[in-house]
């Protein structure tokens, strides 16, 4: 994963919204009306897409991101550490003269959290920022009630599409936004997203309708693992989660998808691919959260050279054969202040002309 291959095509391409996430962790107990609380930590990190671009990034997929960012500290902080610090291509997204970057406070109590965001809509759509989209070899998605032409388009030129979906504000969970699957690859909800777009009962009852309508369905349940029906190989696989402490949950999601499609992408068996991004989502939940938990292939070496446990060790034996040589470095977390703004000299986008909303 992460070798130099003839296929000229990025690994991954993204779009969609970028947030400047805060992060506290280690409250005593949930926050009330009129009362402070101190809490033991905090961490500063790109949010909302970069999760799944810093975590596909951090395997050594090449990665395009087509995002807007604000003319402003958070925007120019966000680009450096996704551009300068993660080497994720940029090339397809905009900085928008007046408009500033939505910024995320996350407030992570037990194994859950609560968000608090202050933001605008973007100036560009998605489907303007991606025009006809460039050819990949995937694409993660978030598919929504409205389509996006860009999906399609993809889709034709032979981009494998892996989509999520999130929670609906409505709670009408319209069936119709299941349509959009005839153009995925995999459909990777949880379990009550699973559930309540197929109106079924169980997460198995929700695989399996869901397995009629995109070749590779899974299904996750936070503690409880992952579920998953692969028809192009005919493999089906329910592996449980790793029992680990969690100091944030804030983008576990997006680092089990990107784990998935890495997997994927190396052709690996479905119950590798589950436990993978099982393992992936499991250590990106010990650290501060969003983009910068994501463990990438330096974490998961670092957590099979230290692991005791015979029966771990045994069914993630497959590692030994799917891990790089090298790691690479340490990969850099969340930090609690970002650097200077000073370090950040922002460049207004001079070609809002050749990109309309």
């Amino acid at each position: 994963m992460g070798e130099t291959r003839p296929d000229a095509r990025p690994d991954v391409l993204l779009t969609g919204l970028l947030f400047y996430d805060l992060v506290l962790t280690g409250l005593g107990k949930p926050p009330t009306p009129g009362e402070e609380i101190w809490t033991d930590g905090m961490g500063t990190s790109p949010g909302g897409i970069a999760n799944l671009a810093v975590a596909a990034a951090r395997y050594g997929l090449t990665t395009s991101l087509a995002t807007v960012f604000g003319d402003d500290y958070y925007g120019a902080y966000c680009r450096e550490v996704l551009a300068g610090q993660e080497h994720i291509d940029l090339s397809l997204s905009r900085t928008a003269d007046g408009w500033h970057t939505p910024v995320t406070v996350s407030i992570a109590y037990g194994h859950d959290r609560a968000l608090v965001t202050h933001g605008q809509e973007p100036p560009y759509s998605q489907d303007a920022l991606m025009g006809d989209p460039p050819a990949a070899r995937t694409a993660l998605v978030h598919i929504e009630a409205e389509p996006r032409e860009w999906i399609a388009k993809a889709a034709a030129n032979g981009t494998k599409i892996y989509a999520d979906v999130g929670w609906d504000p409505t709670q009408q969970w319209s069936s119709d936004l299941l349509d959009q699957l005839a153009l995925c690859h995999a459909f990777v909800p949880n379990d009550t997203e699973a559930m309540a777009y197929t109106r079924t009962d169980t997460p198995a009852d929700a695989l399996s309708r869901l397995s009629e309508l995109v070749p590779v369905a899974v299904v996750t349940r936070g503690r409880d693992g992952a579920i998953a029906v692969d028809q192009t190989t005919g493999e089906h696989a329910d592996v449980p989660a790793l029992a680990t402490g969690v100091l944030d949950a804030t983008g576990a999601g997006d680092v089990f998808g990107a784990s998935f499609v890495a997997a994927s992408l190396e052709g690996w068996p479905l119950e590798e691919r589950l436990r993978f991004a099982v393992l992936a989502a499991g250590l990106s939940v010990q650290r501060h959260g969003g983009a910068l938990a994501a463990p990438g292939w330096y974490g998961i070496h670092q957590w099979w050279r230290s692991l005791e446990d015979p029966e771990l060790r045994r069914v993630y034996g497959f590692l030994t054969d799917r891990m790089p040589a090298d790691p690479g470095p340490p990969v850099p977390h969340a930090p609690v202040t970002p650097p200077a703004p000073t370090a950040f000299p922002i460049s207004p986008d001079t070609s809002a002309a050749t990109h309309p909303f």
